[in-house]
């Protein structure tokens, strides 16, 4: 029998059960039908943060980023080209800081852009500074 892991969609918040092997297979959600991994970033706001870090099973990296922020805007493209490479055996999320400046605080984001990586629920590393798309892909498969 093969485990499954809960993934959270970024559409609805629903929390689906997928088999491990058939994450490649682009699932959809239960409950809204949407394509639970788009090979894009998902725009979050703080509830959906929170629960796609608490509830999935998959790893999950933030890009915490402002619209005013050069650098921010310099690493957009490379964090979703990262995300094509990485999803489904990672979620990657981004978090507009000016937005969520609370939840900014709380996780101690002091300069942008800044990612995260979450698994389990933990902070398992983070990374200040624009990246290309293989020094993403590179730390997080170094962290995991």
């Amino acid at each position: 029998m093969s485990e499954s892991l809960h993934v959270v969609c970024s559409h609805c918040g629903g929390v689906n059960r997928i088999p491990r092997e058939r994450l490649a297979q682009h699932p959809k959600c239960g409950k809204c039908k949407q394509p639970l991994f788009a090979g894009t970033p998902a725009e979050v706001d703080d509830a959906m943060l929170q629960k796609q870090i608490q509830r999935s099973d998959i790893p999950v990296v933030v890009d915490f980023w402002a619209p005013w922020c050069g650098p921010c805007k310099m690493m957009a493209p490379a964090f979703a080209q990262a995300t094509a490479q990485l999803e489904p055996q990672v979620r990657m999320l981004k978090l507009n800081t000016e937005q969520h400046q609370q939840l900014a605080g709380q996780l101690g984001i002091r300069s942008i852009p800044t990612m995260i990586l979450f698994r389990n629920g933990q902070e398992v590393d983070r990374m200040s500074g624009a990246l290309d798309a293989r020094g993403i892909a590179s730390w997080v498969s170094q962290k995991l």
